[in-house]
């Protein structure tokens, strides 16, 4: 996003000679009438913007979409504009004029974070739906393998015979589509971090 009309059409131009889907706006209030958070991407922004500076826009974006990565592109910027950028979380902080093979590399790189930020998402949520179909005392076995209790300890804490854990723990395996116990411990542990 650009105020200068120019500036724009030249960033689209090149945006969408190296396949990504531009959308250009002049003004923070366009652009959030048209924000759709649903729709992965990158936002390009000048720190200088009518109404709304860059670093309140990325403010809302963040609050909006926080695995958007935001991408300043200014003609006035210094290094502590940049590292205040930075620190609050934008994705690069880039100077005009840029080199247009610095701009792309930049958007390809945020094009890779926000698929690994998809590709987590998608891990979660397929973890929590595996969750679900847990039997209750599949749940309570997958808890205590968790914790780092052996078969004895939770066979004597849940009233079950070591047999019958080892049973529950297969299954949980199955359900859950991994493989070792630290392929488990390790999904909860990342659906801990990054779930609800």
């Amino acid at each position: 996003m650009d105020d200068d009309d120019r500036v724009r059409r030249a960033l689209k131009r090149l945006v969408s000679s190296a396949g990504f889907d531009a959308r250009m706006h002049s003004d923070a209030e366009t652009f959030l009438g048209n924000f759709d958070p649903a729709l992965p991407g990158c936002a390009i922004l000048d720190m200088y913007l009518p109404k709304l500076n860059g670093f309140d826009l990325q403010q809302k974006i963040a609050a909006i979409a926080p695995n958007c990565p935001v991408v300043f592109l200014t003609g006035r910027g210094d290094i502590g504009m940049g590292v205040k950028a930075m620190k609050v979380g934008a994705f690069d902080f880039l100077t005009k004029p840029v080199h247009s093979q610095k701009l792309l590399a930049t958007l390809a790189a945020a094009e890779a974070r926000v698929e690994e930020s998809l590709a987590i998402t998608r891990d979660a949520a397929r973890y929590e739906e595996r969750l679900r179909n847990l039997m209750p005392r599949e749940a309570e076995v997958l808890a205590a393998v968790v914790e780092g209790n052996l078969n004895k300890q939770i066979a004597h804490d849940l009233g079950l015979a070591e047999k019958t854990v080892k049973v529950h723990r297969a299954r949980v395996m199955k359900k859950m589509g991994l493989r070792s116990i630290a392929d488990l411990v390790r999904a909860s542990i990342t659906k801990r971090i990054d779930g609800p």
